[in-house]
């Protein structure tokens, strides 16, 4: 296995067209790294990068010390495991899962044993000799993996190997993904998705990408409990964080915020008296918002509700959400008064959190 580096890699379409600028990134061995972003932020093209198949126009990339900007993708000692199954139809789970070792002239006694071994972690021991069109859509995806797992490689890409799933294979295809990666402690992992769940689940650290670059790098709680700006704020997590204005009007160990809607927010930010009249943007999670009949976050009127049984999500006339246990339908067309304790507030200057400046 393998540690990854990205020293200041870009993509440029035509000399013209920028996809992706200054990359810097170190992935170290045994971490399961997950690229996540909006649609067309460039983190497949990031991964077809690194597999060698496409091109890096500028920067490098290293694999355990070594230079890989023009080293052929076969070379690389990277297995992809795509969108798409990609199985060969007519041969059976054995045999698409033995074919790169066979071209790799192996010995069929090494192709056995690395292939009983793959299907042992997969679970795939009893379908090794039917076709892919006898299996679920789960299980072919299993194969698909297991086609990367023979070959041992330094590092396994995943280009969202779980889009072709319904909801259930999706969730039970994402456990096995955890698992199997437990069952491999050694092995780096990076995985493509634009499915927040399986980011917060699976990942050692994320890294969401935004405007051709990196938004911030962190483990799943740190990008959800301490965002670096409101892009990521508001990315990760759903329904999003909500972003009030006002300005700053007690500093210290908690400060103090005024909101133009009325509501004072107290968050555990620390700032300094140079901050008294500052304009910034509360933040904070729905699910941190709790009913309050004493000093108010926030007060408005309830558009609609959603019950989903443990929790009701509450949606007011000018676009705060909330999220309350329980079932609250009586609420809908009420006004509501909500606040929060000052650890789950966060706040934001011109875009960014004054909690890193």
């Amino acid at each position: 296995m393998a540690d990854l580096k990205l020293t200041s890699v870009a993509k440029t379409y035509g000399g013209t067209v920028d996809v992706l600028k200054d990359i810097n990134l170190d992935i170290k061995q045994g971490e399961l790294i997950v690229f996540v972003g909006p649609s067309g932020c460039g983190k497949s093209t990031l991964l077809r990068m690194i597999a060698g198949l496409e091109k890096i126009t500028g920067g490098t990339l290293e694999i355990d010390g070594d230079v890989m900007n023009d080293v052929p993708p076969a070379q690389r000692g990277i297995a992809m495991v795509f969108q798409s199954y990609a199985l060969y139809p007519h041969m059976t789970v054995r045999d698409n899962m033995a074919f790169a070792l066979k071209l790799a002239k192996k010995t069929p006694a090494e192709i056995d044993e690395a292939v009983n071994r793959a299907a042992k972690v997969l679970q795939l021991d009893e379908y090794l000799d039917r076709l892919p069109k006898a299996l679920s859509g789960g299980q072919r995806q299993r194969v698909a993996i297991g086609r990367s797992i023979v070959r041992d490689p330094k590092v396994y890409l995943f280009d969202e190997p779980l889009s072709n799933l319904d909801a259930a294979l999706r969730v039970a295809t994402r456990i096995e993904i955890a698992q199997l990666k437990e069952s491999m402690p050694d092995s780096t992992m990076i995985y493509v998705t634009h499915d927040q769940v399986e980011a917060m689940t699976l990942a050692s650290r994320i890294v969401v990408l935004a405007n051709k670059g990196i938004a911030q790098v962190g483990s799943p709680l740190e990008l959800y409990e301490r965002p670096e700006n409101e892009f990521v704020a508001q990315f990760i997590g759903s329904p999003a964080m909500n972003l009030l204005s006002g300005k700053i009007t007690a500093t210290g160990a908690q400060t103090t915020v005024t909101l133009d809607g009325g509501g004072v927010a107290v968050s555990a930010v620390p700032t300094t008296d140079a901050d008294i009249g500052l304009a910034v943007n509360v933040g904070v999670r729905p699910e941190d918002l709790v009913e309050t009949s004493g000093e108010a976050l926030y007060t408005g009127k309830v558009k609609i509700t959603e019950a989903l049984g443990e929790v009701t999500l509450l949606y007011f006339e000018d676009g705060v959400i909330g999220k309350l246990p329980g079932i609250h339908a009586d609420l809908r067309g009420q006004s509501v008064s909500l606040n929060s304790v000052p650890e789950k507030v966060q706040i934001f200057h011109n875009g960014t959190s004054l909690y890193y400046r």
